[in-house]
């Protein structure tokens, strides 16, 4: 018999609130738990494996409608295999795109963090030395801001009233 634990239990181990479980259940990311007979939630090891996947979802950024689409998905079991796999073909895409610009980040901020490591060196390192002056690095490193475009709003058929 496999043994079950409690909203509490399931709420220590993942880390989500047990109000967060009741509204996962209430939405259909989790599909109904078993109950005890005196009404208490009964999760199973298999909830727990999907409560795990869940999180690993929500961690990699997918939005709450995304994770709902594919609890849809997977309730229709092995008909639905290739929609979710392109789901999360899909969405791994976006993770990747998302860390190799992290990366691109962090690597600009090591090459800055060394650029003050060399200019702290060079420093003499008395307590009243002369406050630190914008350095050319700044604006060369420094990115650019967007210019932000005027929101353009048409009806169909119109041309926009700014374009003549």
């Amino acid at each position: 018999m496999e043994t079950s634990l409690t909203i509490a239990e399931v709420a220590q181990r993942t880390g989500l609130t047990a109000h967060t479980l009741r509204y996962y259940e209430r939405i259909g990311l989790i599909a109904a738990v078993p109950r005890a007979p005196g009404g208490q939630r009964r999760y199973a090891s298999a909830d727990m494996d999907w409560l795990a996947f869940l999180l690993r979802l929500r961690e990699t950024g997918m939005p709450i409608q995304g994770m709902q689409a594919f609890a849809r998905l997977r309730s229709q079991g092995d008909a639905s295999v290739g929609e979710r796999r392109e789901m999360l073909e899909q969405h791994l895409a976006e993770v990747q795109a998302k860390v190799a610009a992290l990366q691109q980040s962090m690597q600009a901020l090591s090459l800055k963090i060394a650029h003050y490591r060399a200019i702290d060196k060079k420093r003499p390192s008395s307590p009243g030395t002369a406050p630190e002056r914008k350095t050319s690095d700044d604006e060369r490193t420094r990115k650019p801001e967007r210019q932000r475009q005027p929101a353009l709003r048409t009806r169909a058929g119109q041309a926009p009233a700014n374009r003549r």
